[in-house]
């Protein structure tokens, strides 16, 4: 992990009273973003959820500093003082980061596109926060489409789409497709451009389950200390075979049920498009509504304009692709050969 560990500092006395010092830093390659992080602890926590790293010399179009108040004690009432006057900013100092992760108070202060967090554990505002905002409003600033999904390509260099519920098999589903041939592309965001799916190469957790267990052997995994997973780059789980974008071709609902009748059936753009709407796109998702009209600079005519544009970038999509609902075993060799050649197109 190209993480520096040069110290250097940052300008932060016009409201923290005096500069941070960085003691660790690293330049994240989100694929269409980049994203300068850096923290005043040598042993950053927040650096192990990502697999893909840019140059450190690389401009980033964005950066995040975390200072950790028991590394460095900071007085709380400057920082209070200063801190944004947006809803996100408010949630933050109640300890209240995004949905349902949660932790410290924290105090957050933009300068730009620069992003400072006092607080404690600040590993959990990067992924569960941060990467989220910046990629959805990176989407809305440059005419994309920012969807919480999965995705793989096939032998033709088109994509796969997966969508779907907490726990409806998008992960085995990709994990499967992958460890068949295909190209990995994404296993949490995608940024869609003009019928292009642009992945984020993220790190992926796992679990010594039926579809991983082998798997975690054979690369030999520590799980994570507190939540039992087994962090991995999907670069090295699929030797490789990954992909930085690909035109899609299919979306697919992965919605496996033992208890339902099994099968791969094609479903109506209208039925896709309201499942995408309430569980795939990332306004919607991650709850960032207050953040996107902050962002318009809470004119409510700019604000309607970014939501009919993101509708009419998810209609096309949706009616330029293949749609299906998936209930199948993906852990069935037969199945998912079979699963597999219809999504191709053999």
């Amino acid at each position: 992990m190209p993480v520096s560990t040069e110290q250097t500092a940052v300008d932060a006395a016009g409201f923290a009273g005096r500069d941070v010092t960085v003691r660790s830093s690293a330049v994240l390659d989100l694929n269409v973003v980049k994203v300068r992080l850096m923290s005043n602890q040598e042993d950053f926590a927040g650096f192990s959820y990502f697999s893909a790293f840019a140059d450190p010399a690389t401009e980033a179009d964005f950066e995040i500093v975390c200072v950790d108040l028991d590394r460095d004690p900071y007085d709380t009432e400057p920082l209070a003082a200063a801190s944004d006057r947006t809803f996100r900013a408010k949630r933050f100092r109640t300890g209240f980061y995004l949905v349902h992760f949660f932790g410290a108070p924290a105090y957050l202060i933009t300068r730009g596109r620069r992003f400072h967090v006092f607080g404690h554990r600040l590993e959990k505002t990067v992924w569960p926060y941060f990467v989220k905002y910046i990629l959805t409003m990176h989407a809305v600033d440059h005419g994309m489409l920012h969807l919480k999904s999965a995705g793989f390509a096939h032998d033709d260099g088109s994509a796969t789409l997966l969508v779907g519920r907490q726990g409806g098999g998008k992960t085995v589903f990709l994990a499967q497709a992958c460890l068949a041939g295909a190209d990995f592309l994404a296993n949490t965001h995608v940024l869609v451009d003009d019928g292009v799916a642009h992945g984020v190469h993220t790190a992926m957790r796992i679990r010594a389950d039926a579809c991983f267990g082998d798997l975690i052997k054979a690369h030999d995994l520590t799980p994570h200390i507190e939540s039992g997973d087994h962090v991995v780059s999907p670069h090295d789980l699929f030797e490789g075979r990954t992909t930085p974008r690909a035109p899609v071709r299919n979306i697919v609902l992965a919605d496996f049920d033992p208890s339902r009748p099994r099968g791969l059936e094609e479903t109506t753009p209208q039925a896709m498009t309201a499942f995408l709407t309430q569980f795939s796109s990332a306004l919607t998702m991650y709850g960032l509504k207050d953040d996107l009209y902050d962002h318009c600079g809470k004119d409510l005519e700019t604000y309607t304009r970014a939501h009919e544009a993101m509708a009419r970038r998810l209609s096309r999509l949706v009616h330029g692709a293949r749609l299906f609902r998936a209930n199948v075993d993906m852990l069935d060799a037969r199945t998912r050969d079979d699963t597999l050649a219809r999504l191709a197109g053999r």
